[in-house]
This record gives structure tokens, C-alpha cells and sequence, in this order.
């Protein structure tokens, strides 16, 4: 797949203007969102794998149409640590800025101010970059079905080292609550290394394909 076919040329343009050129994961993660898939991504650190995570949901972002009602998360990005989850917010925000994208992102930690919090309820990010336990929280919160209704993707970062734990297992729990919220809902797992990728893409549920438009996925319970 070339470079050329899979990104529109705002983005093109972009990387031309950073002296890059598309990875192969990267257009490949690009394609398994244009068919709706998961995925989970292995690729060494400096390989370019958080970008190949965003990138799908930063073009659909850019090109999505203009609606009357606000819209709500499109994509959750979930790290074990919450210096990850505002590291990586910062680093998002070089390509939406430059790229001039009308895209919100914001992270959610335990450090995060009360102000902001109560403003992400009322006026949801575009993508919202935070931790299981704060997720945890929010698949509590009785407003979470409408609050999520609009998401799209779900990325964990550091995959191998949330599944093997309780921490893992809670947040099973909360992606399943979340694909009950939003059926067509992609996961996608980055790491940098993982002993057994089939148990990883077991507990991330990346082979299931999506439901068909206009069919439910069963409810989970809660």
C-alpha cells in the first residue's frame, strides 16, 4: 500500500514536511481501521507505533461532517501510568496543531484538576487519553452509555503490562462495559514486546470482527 493511496494530503503533506515517510505498520494499522478491525501492534520503541494507533482516528476526525449536537469521545487512549497519558497528550497535539486538525485532546488522571474534569463530562475531547482506574470510574458514572455512545476506537498502551494483572482484569471489564455502550467499537493494543500475542489478542478481543450495521452486540451485564 503506498503512502499516496492511505492518506489524504493534509497528512501527506505533513510527513513530507517532517522528512518522514509512512511506516508499513502505520498504513497497515490505517487499513484494519478502514475495515473496522482491531488490531494489536507490535513494534520496538521509536518505531513510530503510538503515531500508527492515532493516525486512523486522526484522519476520521479531520474529515468527520459537522453535526447540530456535540459529539462524544471518538477514541480512548488507555496507559498504565499517568505520566504516559499526559506525555503522549502533548505529543498528539504536535500533528493536530500543525496539521491545523479541529480536534480536541485532553488526558484524565488522578491528577487532573476538578475543573477539568467536570468540563470533560459536559464537553467531551475528541480523544480522551487516560488510566483503568479512571476508566473504572467512568463505567460507573450513570451518564457513561451517552457519554461513550460515540466511540469509535479504543487504544491500550503498554498492553503486556496491564493483561497479565488485576489491573487487566478490571479493564476487561471496562471494555466490555464500553462495547455494550458502542458495538462497532475498535480495540487496538500497542506494546513494545509481548511473550504470547495470541493470549494479548484474546484478552484485547482484537479477532472478533465488528457486528454488521445495524446489529447489537449482547449487552454486558451492569
Amino acid at each position: 500500500m503506498s503512502a499516496a493511496v492511505a492518506l489524504p494530503p493534509k497528512f501527506q503533506a505533513w510527513f513530507a514536511a517532517r522528512g518522514w515517510t509512512p511506516r508499513e505498520h502505520q498504513l497497515a494499522m490505517l487499513e484494519k481501521a478502514r475495515q473496522g478491525r482491531g488490531a494489536l501492534l507490535i513494534a520496538p520503541t521509536g518505531g513510530g507505533k503510538t503515531l500508527a494507533g492515532f493516525l486512523p482516528s486522526l484522519i476520521e476526525l479531520s474529515e468527520r461532517a459537522p453535526r447540530n449536537t456535540p459529539a462524544g469521545v471518538h477514541t480512548l487512549y488507555i496507559s498504565p501510568l499517568k505520566a504516559l497519558a499526559v506525555d503522549v497528550e502533548r505529543n498528539l497535539l504536535t500533528p493536530i496543531r500543525e496539521m491545523g486538525l479541529p480536534i480536541v485532546a485532553e488526558s484524565r488522571t488522578g491528577d487532573t484538576g476538578e475543573a477539568r474534569k467536570a468540563r470533560q463530562r459536559v464537553r467531551p475531547p475528541d480523544i480522551l487519553l487516560t488510566t483503568p482506574e479512571q476508566l473504572a470510574l467512568f463505567c460507573a458514572w450513570e451518564g457513561a452509555r451517552e457519554y461513550f455512545s460515540d466511540l469509535a476506537c479504543v487504544i491500550i498502551d503498554e498492553a503486556h503490562a496491564i493483561w497479565p494483572s488485576k489491573r487487566g482484569d478490571l479493564l476487561a471489564l471496562g471494555l466490555s462495559r464500553l462495547q455494550a455502550f458502542a458495538p462497532r467499537m475498535r480495540r487496538v493494543g500497542l506494546s513494545a514486546t509481548v511473550d504470547d500475542p495470541d493470549l494479548v489478542r484474546k484478552w484485547l478481543g482484537v479477532n472478533k470482527a465488528p457486528p454488521p450495521l445495524g446489529e447489537v452486540a449482547p449487552r454486558a451485564g451492569g
